[in-house]
């Protein structure tokens, strides 16, 4: 097992940036936080579903070491928390998205 990859920690970050930003656009962090409108949890597995495949694409590309994938989760996070998410649909993304690229 490699523990670093082929991609570069710019490009990892970028990439983990640009799939919050996605999620963000399916699925505002304003429904997340409860409000008058509230969305099915089959359509949110769906959406979650969908960007964990893009996380498994772009390591299927990229060969993802340890150390990118633990990059790729926190950059993740990081990005989730500065778009307003609460702390336990941040959790909640960020365990599946590890569990995902980290399946062989």
């Amino acid at each position: 097992m490699a523990l670093f990859g082929s991609a570069s920690g710019k490009q990892i970050d970028e990439f983990a940036k640009n799939l919050a930003l996605e999620l963000s656009k399916r699925y505002p962090a304003a429904l997340d936080k409860g409000g008058a409108r509230r969305i099915s949890q089959k359509r949110l597995t769906t959406i979650l579903e969908d960007t964990f495949n893009r996380a498994i694409e772009f390591k299927q590309q990229h060969k993802l070491g340890v150390y990118k994938k633990a990059r790729l989760g926190n950059t993740f996070r990081w990005e989730l928390e500065e778009l307003g998410y609460s702390k336990k649909f941040i959790e909640l993304a960020t365990e599946g998205l590890i569990v995902y690229i980290t399946r062989e």
